[in-house]
């Protein structure tokens, strides 16, 4: 289960700690113009060491095609790409070599193959993120031909949430600090939060909101390849991704049906449209071309730099307290994440949408 989509593919390779990590990108239609500077400026978006708010891991991540682009379009062939580990500090993790990290995925990857890779979880470490910006870059220089954008931004860090909804913001903001949070007074407040809780070697999680403009009616499979299925198996493959809703979401069980229901109307322009968008611009797993949104809730990282509780292969109780750099907060970091998740989900839908109306 390395590879992601079905049209549109992606397969990953690599470890945190090995030489490098990597993909292969099938299904890519031919012709389209690549901007290397785009796809580079995505994974120095995700990239560590980027602010004080993040792991002081520093790693330029360049991104080096190996395959299937010519003269600066794509060639239709697979695209292999490869970004090489250059900051490794392995020693860092020889304490956690026979031990089971809280709430890590040491115990079940050492339950399912007998072995795991200590330092620094090896493939399930967010590093392997990287083949999924790029591939989602990729994907990006595909849809942006199709008029469709996407744009996520942390809206909740603990306790600290942006009100009202996305429409009530000015999404061009998103870049302007650390936090990817579009409005410059609650950013500042979640920025003061993080950096209080990495002074107690704790973490902490919150929200990432994702908007997408453009997206034409039609995408999405039924029965069980409906766009919001897909959107939320997408998120829930993060790391430290526990929750997605889309729409209303949660928040509209509380209300009735007279409450939530989405009116259709005809525009001035003759189009067919909603007067709400409850529905988050999906309906029947279909995309109705109103905007899709959704929120993926980020839980606090796992690695905490202060002592705690647990057990070694054996069975012995012992404590352990991690070492090196690790992110307080995995949000700044995962916005071109969740971005680049989408974008391949609507690009791999794209395609089955695109058989249709041929």
């Amino acid at each position: 289960m390395n590879t992601f989509g079905e049209l549109f593919r992606l397969t990953t390779f690599g470890e945190s700690h090995g030489p490098g990590v990597g993909g292969v990108i099938d299904g890519m239609s031919p012709g389209v113009e690549v901007d290397l500077d785009f796809i580079q400026h995505e994974l120095d978006r995700r990239r560590p060491g980027q602010s004080a708010l993040t792991t002081a891991r520093k790693e330029g991540d360049k991104v080096e095609i190996l395959s299937g682009v010519f003269e600066g379009k794509t060639t239709g062939c697979p695209i292999g790409f490869l970004v090489r580990n250059e900051n490794q500090h392995s020693n860092d993790y020889d304490n956690l070599r026979n031990l089971f990290r809280p709430s890590h995925a040491d115990f079940t990857y050492f339950k399912k193959y007998g072995l795991r890779d200590h330092r620094g979880g090896g493939r399930t470490s967010a590093r392997e993120t990287i083949a999924r910006v790029v591939g989602g870059a990729f994907a990006k220089l595909a849809l942006r031909r199709l008029g469709i954008s996407i744009t996520a931004y942390t809206s909740q860090v603990g306790h600290i949430a942006l009100p009202g909804t996305y429409a009530d913001l000015d999404l061009s903001l998103v870049e302007n600090n650390p936090v990817r949070c579009p409005d410059e007074k609650v950013a500042a407040e979640m920025a003061k939060l993080i950096a209080e809780v990495k002074a107690e070697g704790d973490t902490i999680g919150g929200i990432i909101s994702c908007v997408v403009k453009g997206c034409p009616p039609g995408l999405g499979e039924p029965v069980f390849g409906k766009l919001h299925a897909r959107l939320g198996a997408a998120m829930l493959s993060i790391n430290a991704v526990k929750g997605f809703e889309y729409g209303a979401g949660f928040a509209g069980v509380t209300q009735r049906g007279s409450e939530q229901n989405d009116v259709f109307v005809r525009r001035s322009d003759g189009s067919i449209g909603t007067l709400t968008n409850r529905s988050g611009g999906i309906q029947g797993g279909i995309s109705n071309g109103e905007d899709i949104y959704f929120r993926v809730a980020f839980k606090p990282v796992a690695t905490l730099l202060r002592e705690q509780q647990t057990v070694d292969i054996a069975g012995n109780a012992v404590s352990v307290k991690a070492r090196g750099r690790h992110d307080p907060c995995v949000l700044p970091r995962a916005v071109p994440i969740v971005e680049a998740m989408t974008s391949m989900v609507l690009l791999d839908s794209y395609m089955f949408y695109s058989r249709y109306k041929c």
